[in-house]
């Protein structure tokens, strides 16, 4: 119900048909731009580590409540000079011998309440890095898209400009032949010449925008892209269902991952407290032990043998820790409270991202809508232009002038788009709801054959 759909609503980006000749390069989509990103970049792996690592501390928690089995084996070599004045019975002497020991020892929790509360953060923590993991993947989603998207405007405003300095190129060659013969001045030249070099030098930024984000994007799937695949035209797009910031707020306050991983270090938080409570109480446990013990002599002049097993139950009670224990309950308390104020700053993080995706995705469509008509009304401007400079109303400047609004046009446009359907994935990663099948989405309205 929080998830918006894709529905009709037409846009004509013409800012992808130019009318420029190229050549059809098949590219990479984004759902295998994704695809390299999930094994390749460092923070969605990071994020997979901690995963497995953080599995391990239920396993950890819950071998504290186990009977734990050691067995210790030793073997001794003794030299001794015994003495034992005023006894007949026992003869001194330079004595060597000999001895092996050989124990097994028991030790079973009966009463460790600690060892609960460890067990049960264990148990937490596993399902806080889960989300974590989760958010991560949804991260990852929302940087793919942007870094591609971002390359597509990229090579979008290159094409737009060569076009434009393609245009302005005819014209001041135009420009001179007509001075040449006498039928322009010489003020037509030097303004299609300055527009010329202001062209070319919009080419060279251009070219090094279009580099640098195709680095961008090669930090995440750990090589250097190539071409990818742009947008069909026309785009369907739609506004978010329902359409109400609130509702969305609502949710995603509820469901928001960061907000769930929070929640779970507000718990992890309370049982440290109450972890830390019972280290006043006692702790008990059943205990049994076999050891066999030989020795070939002894400092009196004979050896031994004894094998021996001991059972019992053992009760330790905590009577003074110099104050350590209420201080680790303080500060677990502290810690709980500082958990407590994460969560609700998460809460109001999560507002922000939420209320600001959805105003990124309604205000972007009605700026694609405006976009649209202004781009037809440049188009039908500058073709009144031409035809005015053709009957001598209007100046080679004016049609350079509409050239330019044509080409501004373009190109917000194009980035209007792209803006609109990165706002729409925020959007759902707000609420925690953004999957591969969103991607898949968008990757439908592309095609590879298309070569931005």
């Amino acid at each position: 119900m929080f998830q918006p759909r894709l529905k009709s609503l037409a846009i004509g980006l013409a800012a992808l048909s130019l009318g420029i000749a190229v050549l059809p390069v098949r590219g990479a989509d984004l759902l295998s731009v994704y695809q390299e990103a999930l094994g390749s970049d460092p923070q969605y792996a990071s994020a997979r580590a901690n995963f497995l690592a953080a599995q391990e501390k239920s396993v950890q928690g819950k071998a504290s409540l186990l009977p734990q089995l050691t067995a210790s084996a030793a073997v001794n070599y003794t030299n001794a000079d015994a003495r034992f004045p005023g006894s007949t019975f026992f003869p001194g002497g330079q004595r060597d011998f000999g001895g092996r020991t050989f124990g097994v020892q028991l030790t079973a929790p009966l009463y460790r309440p600690q060892n609960w509360e460890t067990w049960e953060q264990g148990k937490l923590q596993g399902t806080a890095a889960e989300l974590q993991l989760g958010a991560s993947g949804q991260d990852l989603m929302v940087r793919v898209s942007q870094a591609y998207f971002d390359v597509l405007l990229a090579r979008a405003n290159l094409a737009f400009i060569r076009a434009q300095k393609s245009a302005i190129s005819e014209q001041l060659a135009q420009a001179k032949r007509n001075f040449v013969v006498g039928t322009a001045t010489i003020t037509d030249t030097n303004d299609a010449q300055a527009r010329f070099d202001l062209s070319t030098a919009q080419e060279v930024a251009a070219l090094n925008e279009l580099e640098v984000k195709n680095r961008a994007l090669a930090t995440i799937i750990g090589k250097y892209p190539g071409p990818v695949a742009g947008l069909a035209t026309p785009v369907s797009l739609e506004g978010p269902q329902p359409a109400d910031i609130n509702a969305w707020v609502e949710q995603a306050r509820e469901t928001s991952l960061t907000v769930e991983v929070q929640k779970t270090a507000v718990e992890i938080a309370r049982r440290e407290v109450e972890k830390q409570k019972y280290g006043h109480l006692p702790t008990v446990d059943l205990t049994a032990s076999y050891s066999d013990v030989k020795a070939n002599s002894s400092v009196q002049g004979f050896g031994s043998e004894i094998r021996q097993g001991v059972a019992g139950v053992q009760v330790q009670l905590p009577l003074y820790a110099g104050g350590a224990i209420g201080s680790r309950i303080r500060e677990a308390s502290a810690n709980r409270v500082k958990a407590e104020q994460d969560l609700e700053n998460a809460r109001r993080q999560v507002t922000l991202s939420t209320q600001s995706a959805f105003l990124g995705v309604t205000s972007g469509l009605a700026q694609v809508r405006a976009l649209e008509q202004a781009l037809r009304s440049s188009e039908v401007s500058l073709e009144s232009t031409k035809l005015g400079r053709e009957v001598g109303v209007r100046t080679q400047v004016d049609v350079l002038n509409s050239q330019q609004q044509v080409a501004n046009a373009r190109r917000d446009l194009a980035r209007a788009v792209y803006d609109t359907i990165v706002a729409q994935l925020k959007l759902k990663q707000a609420v925690g709801r953004l999957a591969v099948e969103d991607l898949a989405a968008i990757n439908r309205l592309l095609r590879t054959d298309i070569a931005n």
